[in-house]
């Protein structure tokens, strides 16, 4: 299982789950009770449930490097460009936008 705890202007949003059963996101209950909290993005809206897919959800999917940039990734931390997953904890921590991405301490990132 690998997690990642999902940051908007740096405060801590939500948490992203990757197991054998696909990926998970929800928000986090401090973040919910806050006012107004804003929505990751428009296909994850601000709820108490929890969101399901089984393939990476594509706005996170979508933070991850293209082209020359994901070749250097790749090459460089020796990562599989098919671990979804993997690439995001690996790339994402700071982001262009309000979206950061941090590996929770302390949870095995292997599959």
């Amino acid at each position: 299982m690998r997690k990642a705890e999902i940051y908007i202007h740096d405060i801590l949003t939500g948490i992203l789950t990757e197991n054998e059963e696909g990926y998970h996101f929800c928000y986090d209950e401090i973040y919910l009770k806050k006012d107004n909290p804003e929505s990751i993005c428009l296909t994850l809206p601000v709820s108490t449930s929890e969101y399901h897919n089984n393939v990476l959800f594509p706005f996170f999917d979508g933070l991850i490097p293209e082209g020359w940039l994901l070749d250097i990734a790749t090459k460089n931390w020796k990562l599989d460009p098919r671990d979804r997953m993997g690439l995001l904890l690996s790339t994402c921590f700071d982001c262009i936008g309000a979206v950061s991405i941090q590996p929770v301490e302390g949870v095995t990132n292997d599959d």
